[in-house]
């Protein structure tokens, strides 16, 4: 199932099950798991260990030599998980010895066309990046996250769980989980992303309590460590809650607000 002008480097390993589409390069060290596609035109540099059921689309460019003037040829690598989906000109960048060398992308995610992830972010998964969304460096995507159209995300920043950002958003700080950010330059969150929770099978009572909670950080009085106080003080919560509450509080770069 690999095409004759497939070039395979002797040191990758693929599975009997792949397909490998016409002009696809292989390079060293790739480990491609069962039932991958690759329609044509991919590149693929390792080290890099791909699960099974993946697809790769023409011209996308993935697990090269991370954009960073540090690297000086380390052997770092990229991991991705399985049923992900690499649509054309996506870029995914290994990771740098100084950022722990791993790339990593989890399961079921969806990389549109033009998408870019760079050197040692780590994304979720059922996460999507839509066309053109770029993560700088040791960028974290949480699962269920979707990152808008031409959305610029800086580097160290944290997309939380089940975030989503309009299209055209800069964002500079943590997104909250759950929440619905937009806005080219001056980002702000505008509430919960509920269209996108029922989706996926939260309760009324589960998205109530996540309302709530971002009720009492985004529209109380409060500042943020007042409302983490009063938000901790209520004992019927939930999980989500604390999920969201734990985000904030490890935030190294402040939140969306």
């Amino acid at each position: 199932m690999t095409h004759p002008t497939a070039v395979i480097d002797p040191r990758a390993r693929v599975h009997p099950t792949c397909s490998v589409g016409p002009y696809c390069v292989l390079g060293a060290d790739v480990e491609l798991g069962e039932e991958c596609e690759l329609v044509s035109h991919v590149v693929i540099h390792g080290p890099a260990k791909i699960g099974g059921h993946n697809r790769f689309f023409p011209f996308c460019a993935v697990g090269g030599e991370p954009q960073d003037l540090s690297y000086k040829g380390e052997s770092t690598r990229l991991e991705m998980g399985s049923h992900n989906v690499v649509r054309e000109f996506v870029t995914i960048n290994r990771g740098t010895a100084k950022g722990g060398g791993v790339t990593a992308i989890g399961s079921h995610t969806l990389l549109m066309a033009y998408a870019h992830v760079g050197h040692d972010s780590v994304i979720g998964d059922h996460a999507m990046l839509v066309n053109g969304a770029t993560l700088a460096g040791h960028v974290t995507v949480e699962e269920w996250a979707v990152v808008g159209a031409l959305n610029a995300v800086h580097q160290f920043t944290r997309i939380g769980a089940h975030a989503y950002l309009g299209g055209g958003t800069i964002v500079t700080q943590d997104v909250l989980p759950f929440s619905k950010c937009s806005a080219p330059r001056d980002v702000k969150t505008y509430g919960v992303n509920s269209v996108g929770l029922q989706r996926r099978g939260f309760s009324e009572d589960r998205i109530r309590k996540i309302q709530h909670a971002f009720r009492v950080l985004l529209n109380s009085k409060l500042n943020t460590t007042q409302a983490l106080e009063k938000l901790k003080e209520e004992s019927d919560r939930g999980e989500d809650v604390d999920m969201l509450l734990r985000f904030i509080e490890a935030s190294e770069r402040g939140i969306v607000k």
